[in-house]
């Protein structure tokens, strides 16, 4: 996981960053004292970066019945922290009896889940997740690739992980710098990638290939993807098709709002965008083969 230098807020205004890094280490090594005894997720909101998935995870964290990390929306255990060990994974998640008293309440199973967009991407990930959570459902977020791609990058600078403050040329610089990554990552486990995880935005929006790879793993029936474009125009319909691929009931909507949405400085280069809907095209047209629908940005 990538760690960012924290500004501590203005004297008088929230917790001091010390404190809530304190309270954090505590929690979290209370969490890993009485790991054997606290439940593991049974679903995982795996990805797309960009595409959602925060506004879902606050949706469905605003169920009865489902039980989010501790700490974090995202543990990011399987990608970037599997080093750390399955203590140090259970130690973010409620306890079991907690769970059972969520089931015996609602009469449904409780559900536990946490939301790492990293983990669709990750060359190690899926194969991990089938390894270590056999049984779990996972689901995924699409979204239009060239919007995807766009957000991904103007939410890379504003964090200070891009310092190309141009899309076009960030996009052309990607080859090079992604150049042996994934081949690495691959022969060496346990290393991290900084390009890998916040510079690729072209590869990502190419959807088809990570959902494949994910029914490879873990089977067709385990994976549930959410068009972004349908969840916020008709969130109600998505959020429902959601809990039936739970097998939860309806307990009443939550509020549906969009998170992390950042304006734009500036418009997308119409060339550009041309370019990579062109790219794109092909990947379409097979994520429609795969949904068994159009994507909701070709619908237009």
């Amino acid at each position: 996981m990538s760690e960012q230098t924290q500004t501590p807020p203005p004297l008088g205004f929230g917790r001091p960053a010390a404190v809530t890094r304190l309270a954090h280490f505590g929690s979290l090594t209370y969490g890993r004292l009485t790991a054997p005894a606290r439940a593991l997720p049974t679903f995982l909101i795996c990805g797309g970066q960009r595409c959602g998935t925060t506004s879902l995870y606050r949706a469905l964290a605003a169920h009865p019945a489902i039980l989010k990390a501790v700490l974090h929306k995202g543990v990011h255990y399987f990608d970037t922290n599997y080093h750390r060990g399955p203590a140090w994974y259970r130690a973010h998640f409620p306890l079991r009896d907690t769970v059972g008293r969520i089931t015996a309440r609602y009469g449904v199973p409780g559900q536990v889940f946490e939301s790492s967009p990293y983990y669709l991407y990750h060359p190690h990930a899926p194969s991990r997740i089938a390894d270590d959570l056999p049984g779990v459902k996972l689901i995924v977020l699409v979204r239009d690739p060239v919007e995807r791609a766009y957000s991904q990058h103007a939410h890379e600078v504003a964090r200070g992980f891009e310092r190309e403050p141009d899309v076009a040329r960030a996009l052309a610089a990607e080859p090079s710098r992604l150049a042996g990554e994934v081949a690495r990552m691959r022969v060496e486990p346990w290393y991290h990638s900084f390009a890998h995880q916040h510079l690729a935005y072209r590869e990502r929006g190419e959807y088809v290939t990570f959902l494949r790879r994910l029914e490879q793993l873990v089977g067709r029936d385990r994976v549930h993807v959410v068009d972004a474009g349908d969840f916020f125009t008709e969130p109600e319909s998505a959020y429902d098709g959601v809990l039936r691929f739970l097998g939860l009931p309806n307990l009443g909507y939550p509020p549906f709002e969009r998170h992390n949405a950042r304006p734009r400085v500036s418009a997308l280069p119409a060339r550009l965008r041309a370019e990579l809907r062109e790219h794109y095209r092909p990947y379409d047209e097979e994520l429609g083969d795969w949904l068994g629908r159009e994507p909701s940005w070709r619908r237009r």
